[in-house]
């Protein structure tokens, strides 16, 4: 680490990465081998930052983020809504389908961009704000697609015929490379949608975001 950077803070974020990554909850011993510091250091750190409301232990003495991070949280939305969207407005004229960017919060898939297709009488709308289960369509699929691996996805995308999280043909790929940030960027469409073609567009407005956004 840089001389200049202060190595408490450093550890302070990483536990709440961890923690962002793990909604579950995990124990101090648990957040002690993930960082690689004993249970001391880590101890404090927790206390810390459940005096500021960042962090929450429960009973079982599982910790989890508080609810000043989930604050946090809500205010960045604007600022990440307004880098997706000129991407995700090429990104609907192009295919002519609704595209939207959905980040991963906690269990579920949350809308915080959609730009419907200016061109299309009939698409499908769904509502910034709205929430699905993340095993519940292909945004929430393609979110966390490289959570294990770590690798992009081959071919850069998840497809569904008849997405049931809105009603209709939707692609999606993963927003890679912006770190502690697990998101996806899609399309959605009445009818069905030629993945040969759009899936590289997805894929490519995926990209751009996530440049955007470092």
């Amino acid at each position: 680490m840089p001389a200049e950077t202060s190595q408490t803070l450093d550890r302070g974020l990483r536990v709440m990465e961890i923690l962002s990554d793990n909604p579950s909850g995990m124990t101090v011993t648990e957040l002690a081998a993930a960082l690689g510091v004993s249970r001391t250091i880590v101890y404090r750190l927790v206390v810390t930052l459940e005096q500021h409301g960042f962090v929450r232990r429960a009973h079982d003495g599982r910790c989890r983020l508080g609810v000043a991070a989930l604050s946090l949280a809500r205010q960045i939305q604007p600022m990440v809504r307004d880098a997706a969207v000129p991407s995700l407005r090429r990104l609907a004229e192009q295919v002519n389908a609704t595209a939207h960017l959905t980040l991963v919060d906690g269990a579920e898939a949350l809308a915080v961009a959609v730009v419907e297709p200016s061109r299309s009488d009939v698409h499908v709308a769904f509502r910034v704000g709205a929430r699905t289960p993340l095993d519940r369509g292909v945004a929430g699929r393609a979110a966390i697609a490289t959570r294990a691996s770590g690798r992009p996805l081959e071919p850069g995308w998840v497809i569904s015929g008849g997405d049931p999280a809105h009603g209709g043909y939707a692609v999606a790929a993963p927003v890679i490379g912006v770190t502690g940030f697990e998101a996806s960027v899609g399309v959605v469409s009445m009818t069905e949608l030629d993945t040969a073609l759009v899936g590289p567009k997805v894929v490519a407005a995926s990209n751009d975001i996530a440049r955007a956004l470092r």
